[in-house]
């Protein structure tokens, strides 16, 4: 039976506020928590019985059972996975310059959409970067839509919240791209195997204050040039395209 407490605990998390204060987060679906479970401690794990099976393979300090219409008061779903789990986050690892030196990193500035950052952190997976910076006013990436726009992603990627400013001082010698409008196009320009790549705000792009710490500014051109068309890229796409040039010139 599923208690009380339990489900208040639970639906809780939906807040980044209890989430920070809990140190938990919720992941839906048996790929997804089979794949967290490589990198993250579950503290309950919650099933129906035709997961059964499954579950046996999974670690868990608790594995409660529970029927359809329970896992429904605790699911962020219309239509649940069977299978919810409970993890706690990582103790937070401050990175040196000399750790990312020889490495493709992302940062992100302001990034708000809970999906447009688990898209991101899939698609960084996909290219082999395994750390990106945000800015604190970034999305979390333990916000349940994150967490299941990831795929499992953040079992391999790293995140860290800094004051980017900050951050980007202490990375001495490491070159820091950036997308504008304005920018060298990303075809022609020179790219570094190594770097920090940085992504902004749906809106508003690269704030000002990170725009003067680029220390080369990229365009991704339209086709044909001067043509009518969109504003701009959505930053999860644009952040493919992107990481895309950057590892097939490697």
């Amino acid at each position: 039976m599923l208690s009380k407490s339990k489900i208040k605990i639970i639906t809780s998390l939906a807040y980044k506020k209890y989430r920070d204060e809990s140190g938990l987060f919720v992941a839906e679906g048996a790929k997804l928590i089979s794949d967290l479970s490589t990198a993250f401690h579950c503290e309950w794990l919650f099933y129906t019985p035709q997961w059964e099976n499954e579950v046996q393979q999974l670690q868990a300090d608790e594995k409660i059972a529970v029927e359809e219409k329970e896992l429904h008061k605790i699911s962020a779903q219309k239509s649940p996975q069977g299978m919810l789990a409970v993890f706690r986050k990582k103790t937070p690892v401050k990175i040196t310059a000399t750790a990312l030196s020889g490495q493709l990193s992302l940062a992100l500035d302001d990034v708000q959409d809970p999906g447009n950052l688990g898209t991101i952190i899939r698609i960084a997976d996909w290219f082999g970067i395994r750390h990106i910076f945000c800015s604190t006013a970034t999305a979390d990436a333990f916000n349940p839509k994150t967490v299941q726009a990831t795929m499992g992603a953040l079992s391999r990627v790293e995140l860290h919240y800094v004051n980017l400013p900050e951050f980007f001082s202490e990375m001495k010698d490491i070159p820091v791209y950036g997308t504008f409008l304005d920018g060298t196009d990303l075809y022609t320009r020179d790219l570094s195997p190594n770097g920090i790549i940085v992504m902004g705000n749906e809106g508003n792009g690269i704030s000002p204050e990170i725009a003067q710490l680029v220390t080369d500014k990229l365009m991704i051109p339209n086709y044909p040039k001067d043509a009518p068309t969109s504003e701009s890229l959505n930053v999860a796409v644009a952040t493919a395209i992107v990481c895309g040039e950057f590892r097939r010139r490697m």
